[in-house]
C-alpha cells in the first residue's frame, strides 16, 4: 500500500498515481491531513478517476470523504473512531468499504483485530525517520500470528523484503519508498519472489479484485 505525501512530490498526485498503477501497486492510501475538506474530497474524486478500478483507494482518517469520493475505504489512526460504528454507517447508505487501522504494538493490533479491521499497518518496524523506536522482525513475526491481514510498515525496501515475507507479513506499506516509481518497482519485484502468507485471509476489495501482496 503506497501512503501519499503530494508536497513531497511537487503537489501534483496525478502522474504518481497513474506511475504506481502501471507497475500494479494493489492498493493507495491518500493520507494529506493539511487540506480541508473541500480540497480533500476534490483529491480524492481526483484519484479514484486516474486510478483503476482493481486498485484500492483509501482516505486516511475520512469515512465521509472516502464515501462521498466513492473511495474503497478509509484508514484510522490507532485510537480513531470505532469500526463497528463506521461499518454501520457506511451499510446504512448501501456501501461496504475496508476499514483499516494503524498499530504499532501487539496490543494495538489484537485491539484492530476484535473490532473487525479487514486490516493493519504494523510498525515501524526497522527504524524510520520520525517514526519512533522499531518494533523488529520478532514483533512483526509475532503479530502476523494474530490473524488480522498484516501490512509491515516503516523502513522497508527491497533488500529487507525477504525478512519481512519470511516473517509472514501480507504486504508492505510505506511512504518514501513509492515516491520514487524506480523504487517502486524494485519493492514490486522482491515481493513477486514471495508468496503471500496463509496465514491470514486478504481483505475483500468491495466490488473489486482483491489486492496482491505489495
Amino acid at each position: 500500500m503506497a501512503i501519499s505525501d503530494r508536497r513531497a512530490l511537487g503537489g501534483d498526485l496525478v502522474p504518481w498515481l497513474r506511475s504506481l498503477a502501471d507497475l500494479g501497486v494493489p492498493a493507495i492510501q491518500l493520507r494529506e491531513k493539511d487540506l480541508d475538506d473541500l480540497a480533500l474530497f476534490a483529491l480524492a474524486r481526483t484519484a479514484r478517476s486516474a486510478l483503476p478500478a482493481g486498485t484500492a483507494l483509501l482516505v486516511n482518517g475520512r469515512l465521509d470523504v472516502a464515501l462521498a469520493a466513492g473511495a474503497d475505504g478509509v484508514h484510522l489512526p490507532a485510537r480513531g473512531l470505532p469500526l463497528v460504528s463506521l461499518r454501520e454507517l457506511a451499510a446504512r447508505r448501501g456501501r461496504h468499504v475496508l476499514l483499516g487501522r494503524s498499530t504499532h504494538d501487539l496490543a494495538e493490533l489484537r485491539a484492530a483485530r476484535d473490532e473487525g479491521a479487514d486490516y493493519a499497518t504494523f510498525g515501524p518496524v526497522f527504524a524510520s525517520p520520525g517514526k519512533g523506536p522499531a518494533t523488529g522482525i520478532a514483533a512483526l513475526r509475532e503479530a502476523v500470528g494474530l490473524g488480522v491481514p498484516v501490512l509491515a510498515l516503516g523502513g522497508i525496501d527491497g533488500p529487507r523484503m525477504a525478512e519481512v515475507a519470511a516473517a509472514g507479513a501480507w504486504g508492505v506499506a510505506g511512504i518514501r519508498v513509492f515516491l520514487d516509481p524506480a523504487a517502486a518497482a524494485r519493492m514490486l519485484a522482491a515481493a513477486a519472489a514471495f508468496p503471500a502468507s496463509p496465514d491470514a485471509t486478504p481483505p475483500d476489495v468491495p466490488s473489486k479484485a482483491k489486492p496482491g501482496q505489495g
